[in-house]
């Protein structure tokens, strides 16, 4: 049976685009800021990819991967290709590893069906916004915590930094923790400040820390 309406007039759904809605066809119209997670095909590592896209060129790329050293070199050469490119011609890139370009694949689907974090944003984010939390005090996003059967869970790098100490209660379960804040650490480093003097500043605690039972060092009692 045919359509009793013709609907080809209509043209493709609008979707959300920095605050305006659009109806998108042409790779051009699309600006969003927004990320992607892929995996590599031995499924040995994974990268988070974001992209700053504004009218259908990228402008700021983030490469955060976790997995083989390969992967972090590989994450080095995709930053410098990224930049400048359209959404089209990155996708359409060997971005060297396969979790990078397994990223793109998805950061792509998430910005042309209009679910960017920028999508009800007015002009979107600025270049630079990708980095406003690694520039400042956090060196990264990436958690490592290793847990053991009979011996509990041992934070060892979460997105503030590195973790020296954990605080255990009576039960033996983590109430907080002692870390050094890596971004503030080198921050004081690179202003002249005596290292024992800057390892103290960028000492911090999360938690109820200072209610600790028990304090125990996650690399040493592991």
């Amino acid at each position: 049976m045919s359509c009793p309406m013709n609907m080809t007039g209509f043209g493709p759904s609008p979707i959300p685009e920095e605050a305006n809605w659009v109806q998108l066809k042409d790779i051009k119209q699309v600006s969003g800021f927004s990320h992607g997670c892929g995996k590599c095909a031995p499924q040995q590592g994974t990268c988070k990819l974001t992209l700053n896209v504004k009218d259908g060129i990228i402008k700021e790329a983030l490469v955060e991967t976790i997995g083989c050293s390969g992967m972090t070199h590989s994450a080095a050469m995709a930053a410098e290709i990224l930049p400048g490119k359209t959404l089209l011609e990155a996708l359409n890139t060997d971005l060297v590893c396969d979790a990078i370009n397994d990223a793109m694949k998805n950061i792509f689907l998430q910005l042309v069906y209009g679910r960017s974090q920028s999508a009800f944003s007015e002009n979107g984010l600025a270049v630079g916004s990708a980095l406003e939390d690694l520039g400042k005090t956090l060196s990264s996003n990436v958690g490592t915590i290793y847990s053991q059967d009979g011996k509990g869970t041992r934070y060892l790098n979460l997105a503030e930094g590195y973790i020296t100490k954990e605080g255990l209660d009576e039960n033996g379960e983590i109430i907080g923790y002692e870390y050094v804040a890596i971004g503030s650490l080198m921050k004081s480093l690179r202003e002249g400040v005596d290292a024992q003097e800057a390892i103290k500043k960028a000492t911090k605690t999360y938690g109820r820390f200072s209610e600790a039972v028990s304090v125990i060092d996650p690399r040493r009692d592991a």
